[in-house]
């Protein structure tokens, strides 16, 4: 079965940063459109940024040129490089992945694979 944990969440001042990482446990990395969702509580989980098998990205409008979505092949490992974060910005931070390898929506519906989730805090 494929396994995917996070980490890299904490807590964090407004205009702070942090680099959140997902290890995968098979290559779906390399072959997979693959995201970053986040949940707060009472609210719906929501797609922050996603990455195709050949690099292309796509993000939230609220997140845009704030976050950076990236991925390493060789360590099966997806990243999320959060900077100038908000206190709106605080959720659990969920990576997941899609059978797809493009053109996937940003929609929790469209991913097979999900991760535990990490806690990111912003204090205002």
């Amino acid at each position: 079965a494929v396994e995917m944990t996070e980490s890299g969440g904490g807590s964090v001042q407004a205009g702070g940063s942090l680099r959140l990482s997902c290890v995968a446990s098979e290559y779906i990395v390399t072959a997979s459109f693959m995201a970053w969702f986040r949940q707060a509580p009472g609210n719906e989980r929501e797609g922050v940024a996603g990455i195709d098998s050949t690099g292309d990205t796509t993000y939230a409008p609220t997140v845009q040129g704030r976050f950076i979505i990236s991925r390493d092949n060789a360590k099966n490992t997806l990243y999320l490089d959060m900077n100038n974060l908000k206190p709106e910005d605080t959720a659990m931070y969920y990576c997941a992945a899609s059978t797809a390898e493009f053109l996937v929506p940003l929609n929790s519906e469209y991913y097979t694979y999900w991760g535990q989730g990490t806690q990111v805090t912003v204090s205002s």
